[in-house]
């Protein structure tokens, strides 16, 4: 295989393109077995693999170095360890399939059941694998229409692909059948079955060879669920305000089984919130956005309010953002609707509580993991996530977020060649407005349009949150924290975490222009 071509994505990823599927599952099977320390993510696609790194064990030059020199993985071979998938063949498209292949029925199913599938890469929903294998010869067509809803479960095929849906979703794939297995399980110790690299069986139900499904294999890499003290009901929701979820850091690491990092979409205001009522900064705390939520104690606590700036009381008394609080039991702590900003972040000392799925409390409100968005009634707990005692106040330099145009820093993307050499000069010589289309999955601007030179979408690659991915109209989306983990949209450049913070707190309307970033070496 000829050597791949290293790609920057962003501040602290780069993206190792080679020519086809099978050189790229090579490429991450060996990137797996030589993983030095501070590679924080490898994440395989169709042509592609991502690696990401935390610079400050890894440096971005140093894993250039590792991708390109690194040595062949150990060879495995079928056996013991391959994921079995049982299934019923009884899918609506079973027929028409077999027909438009130019095959019986039982010819499509035997050819499925007796080869031997390789979990190649992961798409839109976490659990999804994209599964490839050399005993199997048909490029099957997706439907000409797609489904609004396939149900959860659903074995399908679309060009060289299988692959089963974890949970019900839109989707235009051929449906052959259906199984029952643990595609995603949000309590286990390793939430995905199907991860890049797993050997997979289909196994007829009744079959009389069909063995018990196993869980995927250990070594993953997959956190395991946190175990969780007891706790006692700390906070009642009065009222969430438009949205308020539980957010900590989130789930990095995960993107190669299509779970998404998640988190709070200010991470500096997290952090902050977490320091000044002496948490570990991976505790979780509310978000809450464009503010009008109520919350009630129903023990004593200390809390904090950091983010976007407004008014806040507790019991009726007015209390300053960045300054902790006594919130004695009953009483009830108001964010009025912001005066300054989007989201704004409620911590107690301790942390809240909550459900954990690979290792956080996040909510992913585009793959729906983790504690649903709050609602009134909902009660929470607090947790141990202590990690100091409460600083001294009145000694913070922090404000309300800026006025005016924000000024943010773009790091280089993959697909830059994919534009016109004037694109550049667009995209950081205009000024920019947030749109309606802002949330936690992505944030759409509105400006002049980027002119591609290249048309039609990528085959499928990973993204990362900040990514500005822009679709055939040319203007730009930025990908955040619960952003998918694969896109075919090519990316020109990506915002750094910095502007990743502002951009958390920037209403529709807001201006935002463009600067480059300094490289990080």
């Amino acid at each position: 295989m000829s050597a791949p071509r290293i790609l920057p994505f962003g501040a602290t990823a780069l993206l190792a393109e080679v020519d086809s599927l099978d050189q790229a599952r090579d490429l991450h099977a060996r990137l797996r077995a030589s993983r030095p320390a501070g590679v924080v993510d490898i994440v395989p696609a169709a042509r592609t693999v991502l690696v990401q790194v935390d610079p400050a064990v890894l440096s971005v030059t140093a894993a250039r170095t590792w991708i390109l020199h690194a040595p062949p993985a150990p060879h495995t071979t079928a056996g013991a360890g391959d994921v079995v998938v049982p299934i019923r063949y009884d899918g609506p498209d079973l027929a028409d399939t077999a027909e438009a292949l130019g095959v019986t029925v039982d010819a499509l199913v035997r050819r499925h059941r007796d080869a031997v599938w390789t979990v190649a890469f992961t798409g839109f929903a976490p659990g999804f694998g994209y599964l490839v294998s050399a005993d199997w010869p048909f490029d099957v067509p997706r439907l000409p229409t797609p489904r609004t809803r396939v149900p959860a479960g659903s074995v399908g095929l679309a060009g060289g692909f299988t692959g089963a849906y974890p949970r019900a979703t839109p989707g235009g794939w051929r449906i052959i059948g259906h199984t029952d297995a643990p595609l995603f399980d949000p309590a286990a110790a390793s939430p995905v079955l199907l991860t890049p690299g797993s050997r997979v069986r289909f196994a007829p139900v009744g079959h009389a060879a069909a063995p018990e499904p196993t869980p995927a294999r250990a070594g993953t890499g997959h956190a395991a669920p946190a175990t969780r003290p007891a706790t006692r009901t700390a906070v009642e929701v009065v009222a969430p305000g438009p949205l308020a979820t539980l957010q900590d850091l989130g789930r990095p690491g995960h993107a190669a089984a299509g779970i998404a990092r998640s988190g709070a979409l200010d991470r500096g205001a997290l952090r902050t919130a977490n320091r000044l009522v002496g948490n570990d900064e991976h505790a979780a705390a509310i978000e809450v956005t464009v503010g009008g939520c109520r919350l009630r104690a129903t023990r004593d606590l200390v809390g904090v309010v950091t983010g976007a700036w407004g008014v806040v009381t507790v019991d009726g008394r007015a209390a300053d953002p960045y300054v902790p609080f006594s919130w004695p039991a009953g009483a009830e702590l108001h964010l009025e609707p912001f005066a300054r900003g989007a989201r704004a972040y409620v911590a107690v000392r301790g942390g809240f509580d909550g459900d954990v799925v690979a290792g956080s409390r996040a909510t992913d409100v585009l793959a729906g993991l983790g504690p649903a968005p709050l609602a009134t009634g909902d009660v929470l707990g607090v947790a141990a996530a202590t990690a100091g005692g409460i600083p001294a106040l009145g000694l913070h330099p922090w404000g309300p977020p800026p006025e005016g145009v924000l000024d943010l820093d773009l790091a280089p993307g993959p697909r830059a060649d994919w534009f016109a050499p004037a694109a550049l000069d667009t995209l950081y010589g205009s000024t920019w407005t947030v749109t309606a289309d802002a949330d936690r999955v992505g944030i759409r601007l509105d400006g002049p349009a980027l002119t591609r030179i290249r048309t039609g979408e990528l085959p499928s690659e990973a993204m990362v949150p900040g990514a500005l991915q822009v679709p055939p109209g040319g203007r730009p989306t930025i990908l955040c924290a619960d952003g998918p983990v694969t896109g075919g949209y090519p990316v020109i450049a990506v915002a750094t975490d910095a502007a990743l913070d502002a951009l958390a707190q920037a209403l529709p309307g807001r201006q935002v222009r463009f600067r480059h970033a300094r490289p990080v070496r």
